[in-house]
């Protein structure tokens, strides 16, 4: 069973309501905003500041409705249907409205052209095309007296994220996954009124300030003020031709992820809603693809050549290998040539010396099911119990605690669960570090009330929030 938080608890909890949207009956929970009412009923309404997983807030007002008996129009991201309810998003009043407030973005935006170097979406240019609107009336917030335009320099300080403030709406939805979701509290809003703009950390640069580079504000930003500068740029706002379902190949969290591929060459990533993160992702599951493409990665079979010169001459040369020159060394093969010769290697040192010459290391990057393989090779075909894993040592005492505590060695409950838990006890780990995705779920439990006690000769990163 998936992990559920608190929240959803209540959601679930929460009795359903019958009201009317654009003219027919529909059904929602009482908690629902109507927006995702809405959205369910396949209703098209605008939306900019709402993302799924973030804290409705409704500070872009592009997603208003016009409720019977009521003076002002309601933003369908914050408002709960309410039994017999008449809501209309497609009314004349709720459209003018809808248009008006895209149409005022849209002038304090870049052109087209701009965007389009930026970004691959644009959701304030999709929404102004569905609702037919064309270049906006108003002048730029960026158009000096002269009538000139003019933009604030970008800020390229970060290795993994350009920030280009002419294009941000104040949507926060960049702040919210920052704070709310990861927990790092990097991004703020400062200043006041026509003034107010996004800060990092006291309106340091982003490279100058505390990010982590985890890459949420880039997948919550709708308009590309924050965009990844991804390997290979000149490619990188290139359409992807297929996307890939996969898992993050790094810690054991278990992220589910999307990479977005053109001519098998992974562009992005995205994180997926898996159970373990739900759409989360850290530095290494977002930006760390591009060893898939590495110049130096082995893509074939490589064989000793006969002509290579010994090993011990190359020893005693202090020899280098050179990744450009490895052919001087190897040849290519087949597979089944490779495996052929490394088997019969292994075949002749058993024959000729025993099994207990042989040994076995496994990997951690090996799911359950590769590991077991792996030790009933080193088992059955060397025939020796000369087999590890580096789990042995990193897990040993948990796996204690685990049998003592429980009866079972292994991990009993995904991360997730700690948004249910009164008490998490932290011992000996660094999940901000090793786990980020892990420790985002913990500084969102702290957040709800759960108790932090931190058991470490060191003082890491979640010490901040402990108990």
């Amino acid at each position: 069973m998936n992990a559920i938080t608190r929240r959803e608890i209540s959601q679930l909890e929460a009795p359903l309501v019958s009201f009317e949207l654009n003219g027919r009956a529909v059904t929602g929970r009482a908690d629902e905003s109507l927006l995702d009412i809405a959205q369910r009923e396949g209703v098209d309404i605008p939306h900019l500041c709402h993302k799924p997983g973030l804290t409705a807030v409704g500070n872009c007002r592009s997603c208003v409705v016009e409720v019977a008996g009521e003076r002002v129009l309601a933003a369908s991201c914050c408002r709960t249907p309410v039994a017999g309810m008449k809501v209309t998003s497609d009314s004349e009043r709720a459209v003018k409205s809808q248009k008006l407030v895209l149409e005022l973005l849209l002038a304090d935006m870049p052109s087209a052209a701009v965007q389009s170097a930026r970004t691959r979406v644009d959701e304030v240019r999709q929404w102004a095309d569905k609702l037919g609107l064309g270049l906006p009336r108003f002048a730029s917030r960026y158009t000096a007296p002269s009538g000139q335009e003019f933009a604030p320099a970008p800020d390229l300080s970060h290795p993994a994220i350009a920030v280009n403030l002419d294009a941000c709406i104040q949507c926060t939805r960049c702040l919210r996954a920052c704070r709310d979701e990861q927990g790092n509290d990097v991004i703020g809003l400062a200043f006041r009124g026509g003034q107010a703009q996004i800060v990092f950390d006291m309106a340091d640069t982003l490279g100058a300030s505390t990010c982590v580079a985890c890459g949420e504000c880039v997948q919550a930003c709708p308009t590309g003020a924050l965009t990844s500068i991804e390997p290979g740029r000149a490619n990188a706002l290139a359409v992807p031709d297929k996307a890939v379902d996969s898992l993050c190949p790094y810690c054991g969290v278990g992220c589910q992820v999307t990479y977005q591929v053109k001519d098998n060459t992974i562009l992005y990533v995205q994180g997926r809603n898996g159970p373990a993160n739900h759409g989360r992702l850290c530095v290494k599951g977002r930006y760390g693809f591009d060893y898939a493409h590495h110049p130096q990665r082995l893509s074939k079979a490589l064989i000793r050549r006969a002509d290579a010169p010994p090993k011990s001459a190359m020893l005693a040369a202090d020899f280098a290998m050179d990744p450009t020159r490895v052919l001087e060394i190897f040849r290519e093969a087949s597979w089944d040539e490779a495996l052929a010769l490394a088997g019969g290697k292994f075949v002749q040192i058993r024959d000729q010396h025993g099994a207990q010459a042989l040994a076995g290391f496994g990997s951690a990057k090996g799911s359950n099911e590769e590991a077991y393989l792996f030790q009933k090779l080193v088992r059955t075909g060397f025939g020796s119990n000369n087999v590890d894993h580096c789990t042995r040592l990193c897990h040993a005492s948990s796996v204690v605690a685990l049998l003592e505590g429980i009866g079972s060695g292994a991990v009993s409950n995904p991360v997730m669960d700690v948004m249910q838990a009164e008490v998490v006890l932290l011992i000996g780990a660094n999940p901000a570090v090793n786990h980020p995705v892990a420790a985002s779920w913990i500084k969102n439990a702290v957040a709800t009330g759960t108790q932090l006690i931190i058991c470490d000769p060191r003082r890491s990163d979640l010490s901040r929030i402990a108990h």
